[in-house]
């Protein structure tokens, strides 16, 4: 491969002088074996960078590229990028979703494959049908002439077709999917052209199943062996059971697999999110309700073993509460703390306590079966057309948790957790066990190790060390670009405000201060705002405070005296961040106070006069609460010896993850060569005072660093002032300091 070779790949005239230099890189680590973790700044063509070179090295390799994220406006930009390729250097690409947001009737996964499988066999059955009519059309011919042979044989081929026709109508009395009845009947060859005259969506294909009949998922699903290119979401490579299928519907071994991993700073997390298991008190109580009705062997010991972990569970959380303490639980999940340091968690020891039986590995496998066989049983109605839905055995599932947290409960990284929330339609509290997985390395370094090569890229991926670590990465290269946009297009501020721990966020003085600097900021900046907080509650107080003025002036104006703050937009938690963005945009002088741990943080852009400043008040540290504290100590015990001096739990699981955060917000905005703007962070740990532990300048990137320009709050709207002016960004004159 010539070193340019990639380049056919690239769909644009010329990349950036980094882009080109991160191309190279990438390819020689690729054609190395190694992994790469690639950190560029927003807005400096990360996808094709690293897309581009994995392309050329597939198709060198007789290889698949599977790039993919969480963030749902990403996805769009690969379908974007993947289209603008192919139009230069054609390029078979698929877009993967999940099932559910594809089936055209609404049945889960384990209905689809019964349905599957029944209907395979019925279009069988009609082929060998047909197969038969025909060879006894011709013997009935030949038995027209006189051949005697003939006669006996197809009389021999009539009793079989009897036999099928009574098979047959066994078969359609069953539940089978009429689209996938199509898809294997059908002529898909017209599909298929289609499917690749372009790169079509997920949406798309849907559409064009919907309008003829088939089904497009498993249509999409036989399209995919072979591909280029595939673009996923991150539970098809993080889940390894989805993974195991994904890779066979490609028709790929893992090693002839290259992931590509956007926005990967959130990898650990979602890793996190896969490995964790759960197992409510409904389930339990359906469970039981299941095997009193099972006439089996094995039921009185899945009962016993499952009833004492019931019972074990409400015993628990009962005893955790305070006095009124039950009155303030709400319909969201809050932990129960349980861990001893000494023995076993308080769950576990209740459960010991409370069975009695023949044993608990014995019993609870003894469950596993029965849940095994009540599934093939409902496997077998609903196939059979007996019943109309697929049921789930909740026996499988309640003794396979039981199992599962008896083994791993103990385990280094697993944290067992209890959960308690109330029932809105029956106003009941019930509960729920977790083992919570700490250390994401358990899920990732299998799939690191198993694929040809991946490359995990970010804005903000740094520290290298820390994410190689927790990810469980071997052999790995490392490329970092900061931004490469003339520095006099941006400022950034770290305004020696007070700290604003949890515990001071309530003192007047304290809101008086970062009032004011919100609203210099808002005041100073010719166009719209972003205002980022460690919560959504702290973007909703100073949302009511700047509405109302900062001395309490005449609530709904944004005014303080005279000072007009335009239009104050506030972010609520589950909005639709597409929709926030939309309504922001469509001004051209609001502000949008968020939260930082918000959808809005990361992954939407706001592109020149879509925002112009960031702020972000405060260091925004998650919720220190147990889980945080077991992630910590699991981290202390895994990484001591990689620390090189680090308080490893601290930073690995707090410190590095909350600069991330914040790094991440201020790459909203100055998204391109031409564009200009100003970023805030208003907090004394974000300044070169020694704050201790709790300084964060030294987490962020050297060069980052540096460009942190300490200054006082009530000095920020002159720094504004100057720089806008110097860009002739204000319209008319500027608002008088």
């Amino acid at each position: 491969m010539s070193d340019s070779a990639y380049l056919r790949f690239f769909p644009y005239e010329e990349p950036y002088p980094n882009q080109r230099e991160a191309m190279d890189r990438i390819a020689n680590a690729l054609s190395r074996g190694q992994d790469v973790l690639f950190e560029g700044a927003p807005g400096t063509g990360k996808t094709l960078s690293a897309l581009v070179p994995a392309l050329e090295h597939a198709r060198e390799n007789d290889r698949t590229v599977v790039i993919t994220t969480n963030v749902h406006q990403q996805m769009r930009q690969f379908v974007e990028d993947a289209r603008a390729i192919t139009r230069s250097e054609p390029i078979r690409a698929v877009v993967f979703k999940g099932k559910s947001s594809m089936c055209h009737i609404g049945v889960d996964y384990r209905e689809c494959q019964t349905l599957r499988d029944t209907t395979r066999s019925l279009v069988e059955t009609e082929s060998d049908r047909a197969e038969l009519e025909r060879r006894q059309q011709e013997l009935l011919a030949e038995s027209r002439e006189g051949n005697d042979d003939a006669a006996a044989a197809r009389e021999g081929v009539m009793e079989e077709l009897d036999e099928l026709e009574s098979e047959l109508q066994d078969i359609e009395s069953t539940n089978v999917c009429e689209r996938y009845h199509e898809n294997l009947t059908g002529e898909t060859d017209a599909f298929f052209e289609w499917l690749f005259d372009d790169v079509r969506t997920p949406d798309d294909v849907y559409e064009y199943a919907d309008e003829r009949g088939l089904c497009g998922y498993e249509l999409l699903k036989e399209g995919m062996e072979g591909v280029d290119l595939v673009v996923c979401n991150y539970h098809h490579l993080l889940d390894p059971t989805i993974r195991e299928q994904f890779f066979r519907w490609i028709d790929r071994d893992p090693s002839e697999i290259i992931t590509v991993f956007d926005e990967a700073h959130n990898v650990e997390d979602a890793a996190r999110e896969h490995a964790t298991r759960t197992l409510t008190e409904n389930t339990l109580e359906s469970a039981l309700n299941e095997i009193e009705e099972a006439d089996d062997s094995r039921a009185e010991a899945a009962k016993n073993v499952l009833s004492a972990f019931l019972d074990a569970l409400e015993e628990t959380y009962e005893e955790s509460f305070g006095f009124g303490a039950e009155g303030s639980i709400g319909d969201r999940w809050e932990d129960v703390s349980i861990e001893n340091d000494d023995r076993r968690d308080d769950l576990t020891l209740a459960f010991l306590k409370r069975y009695e039986g023949r044993g608990i590995d014995v019993e609870t496998e003894l469950a596993v079966q029965l849940g095994r066989a009540l599934e093939e049983e409902y496997d077998r109605r609903y196939r059979e057309g007996e019943t109309t839905t697929r049921k789930e055995s909740q026996t499988l599932q309640a003794a396979r948790f039981i199992a599962t947290w008896m083994e791993e409960g103990t385990e280094l990284g697993q944290y067992p957790v209890v959960s308690v929330r109330r029932n809105e339609a029956t106003e009941e509290v019930y509960g729920r066990a977790e083992l919570y997985t700490c250390i994401p390395r358990a899920v990732t370094s299998e799939l690191f190790e198993e694929v040809a090569s991946s490359v995990l890229m970010s804005a903000t991926l740094r520290p290298f060390d820390v994410t190689t670590e927790v990810l469980g990465l071997e052999d790995v290269a490392t490329l970092a670009y900061g931004m490469g946009y003339p520095e006099e297009n941006r400022l950034t501020y770290a305004v020696d405000t007070p700290p604003l721990f949890a515990s001071d966020r309530s003192d007047p003085e304290i809101q008086r201060t970062i009032a004011t600097l919100l609203r210099d900021a808002i005041r100073f900046t010719p166009g719209n705002t972003l205002a980022f907080f460690p919560s959504y509650s702290e973007a909703e107080r100073y949302h009511q405070r700047l509405q109302g003025g900062i001395d309490g002036g005449p609530a709904g104006t944004g005014m303080d005296g005279d000072d007009a703050l335009g239009t104050l937009l506030l972010d609520r938690p589950g909005e639709d961040a597409e929709d926030v963005r939309r309504r922001l945009v469509e001004c051209d002088d609001a502000a949008l106070f968020t939260s930082l741990w918000g959808t809005l943080a990361e992954g939407v852009s706001f592109d020149d006069e879509d925002a112009r400043t960031a702020i972000v008040i405060g260091v925004p540290y998650p919720h220190l609460d147990d889980r945080m504290e077991a992630v910590q100590n699991a981290y202390d015990r895994a990484f001591a010896g990689a620390s090189r001096g680090r308080d490893p739990g601290w930073t690995y699981a707090v410190e590095v993850p909350t600069v991330r955060k914040t790094r991440q917000a201020l790459g909203r905005v100055v998204r391109g060569p031409e564009d200009f703007g100003v970023r805030i962070l208003a907090d004394k740990r974000y300044t070169s005072a020694d704050m201790g532990k709790y300084s964060v300048r030294g987490r962020f990137p050297p060069e980052e660093s540096e460009e942190l320009i300490d200054v006082a709050p009530e000095k920020v709207k002159f720094g504004m002032l100057n720089f806008y002016s110097d860009h002739d960004a204000y319209e008319g004159s500027p608002p008088e300091p």
